[in-house]
């Protein structure tokens, strides 16, 4: 089996401690998991690969139709996991639609938490241009979804300023303080500890009180990985990934999350003022990959390595 491990930390000299055994599978506990309507309809069971109650995150993308998202997340109910369908606010035309789809959810599949996003569209398909815009309409609350996770970018957001993103975290703070809103942050993945470490830091400093749920990448071939981390403006610490894979052997090969989740699981178990709360695990390597290697994780079935740890499962 060929891991690569990204190893890109100001810790990359040091050996973990023994405590790995234990924080590792603390931080991936709760985790949650992303998928596709498509994705669905190839996939026979989901409550065979997770746990039941795990969080299943459904991607809305451009051109998509929430009909079919609600079809997904009335199926992973009946499976026993919890649907968390994605809400981009460019994508819906207006009130009237964002009813129709936030009322479906609630009264056929049972949603009761969401990802309300602002969307990959340059240009708003119609009223909505950001989160706010549909935070504000209050017709969450109105079907009973009040957990509610935002956007986050550890890497920046290409299409947004750095002081437009905090002004909107700031928005968002002050929304879940004035409402029955709990609110979370779900960020894009990232390859590198010490870049999310910071990030998180330069949050806190800027007021940030919400909880963080890490985006990571499951185990995948680097070629997948390069592909995605393209598709999706993952910067910097993408680029350190695509010169690890300087040949066909190595791009073959499947890449696991083992050093950076090691590293975000020792800070936070040891710093006392982490904003890291969950990890989210974006399944390019595939659901059954990924729930190997998560499983492996919980359950502490690993070895441990100077900088991360290989699980004792087949990931090819």
């Amino acid at each position: 089996m060929a891991l690569f491990e990204f190893r890109q930390t100001k810790r990359s000299t040091e050996t973990l401690p023994a405590q790995i055994k234990e924080w590792v599978p603390a931080f991936v506990r709760d985790a949650s998991i992303e998928t596709l309507p498509q994705v669905a309809a190839k996939t026979p069971s989901y409550s065979e690969l997770f746990p039941a109650g795990t969080s299943v995150y459904i991607a809305y993308v451009p051109r998509s139709d929430w009909r079919d998202i609600v079809q997904t997340a009335k199926r992973l109910k009946s499976e026993g996991l919890n649907p968390v369908p994605h809400v981009p606010a460019r994508t819906i035309p207006n009130r009237d639609e964002l009813e129709r789809y936030l009322g479906r959810l609630a009264e056929d599949a049972g949603v009761t938490q969401v990802l309300a996003i602002g969307g990959d569209l340059p240009i708003p398909v119609g009223d909505f241009t950001c989160t706010m815009d549909v935070l504000e309409t209050g017709l969450f609350d109105r079907f009973g979804i009040r957990r509610i996770g935002v956007a986050g970018h550890p890497e920046g957001n290409n299409a947004i300023g750095d002081d437009a993103i905090l002004a909107s975290l700031r928005e968002k703070n002050a929304f879940e303080s004035r409402t029955d809103a709990d609110l979370h942050i779900v960020t894009q993945f990232c390859f590198d500890a010490r870049t999310i470490i910071e990030w998180d830091k330069r949050l806190q400093r800027a007021g940030n009180r919400l909880p963080i749920h890490i985006g990571i990448a499951g185990p995948a071939k680097l070629k997948s990985l390069i592909h995605y981390a393209a598709l999706c403006g993952v910067g910097a610490s993408a680029r350190m990934v695509t010169r690890q894979a300087a040949n066909l052997t190595r791009l073959a090969s499947v890449a696991a999350p083992d050093a950076l989740v090691a590293e975000l699981a020792r800070y936070r178990a040891t710093d006392p003022e982490c904003g890291i709360t969950n990890a989210h695990f974006f399944t390019f390597g595939g659901l059954a990959r990924s729930a190997r290697w998560l499983d492996a994780a919980r359950q502490g079935d690993f070895t441990p390595t100077r900088t991360g740890f290989d699980v004792n499962r087949d990931l090819e």
